[in-house]
Order: structure tokens, then sequence, then C-alpha cells
């Protein structure tokens, strides 16, 4: 499953995601502050092997 490093563009929090997270906090906010985010607000975390 992929994972993502979201940051908030509004509060600044910091928060490791995966792909279910990712997609609620794009269509609910930043779980923190509540404002408004869009899918270039997260960064694919690259797999280690």
């Amino acid at each position: 499953m992929s994972r993502y490093e979201f940051t908030c563009p509004e509060c600044g929090q910091e928060i490791e995601v995966n792909e279910e997270m990712r997609e609620a906090t794009i269509e609910h906010g930043c779980p923190v502050c509540g404002a408004a985010v869009t899918a270039a607000d997260f960064a694919a975390e690259q797999p280690t092997n």
C-alpha cells in the first residue's frame, strides 16, 4: 500500500498517511485544523527494499 507524507498548508502539521487516509483528508480537510487540502499537499514516500 502506498504511503504519503502530508503537510498541511495552513498549520504546517506533518502526518504520514496511507492511500485511504489521503483520500479522506482531501475530502474532509486537515485532521488537525480543518483547512482545505489538495493532492499537491501530499508527497509519495519511496518504498524501502
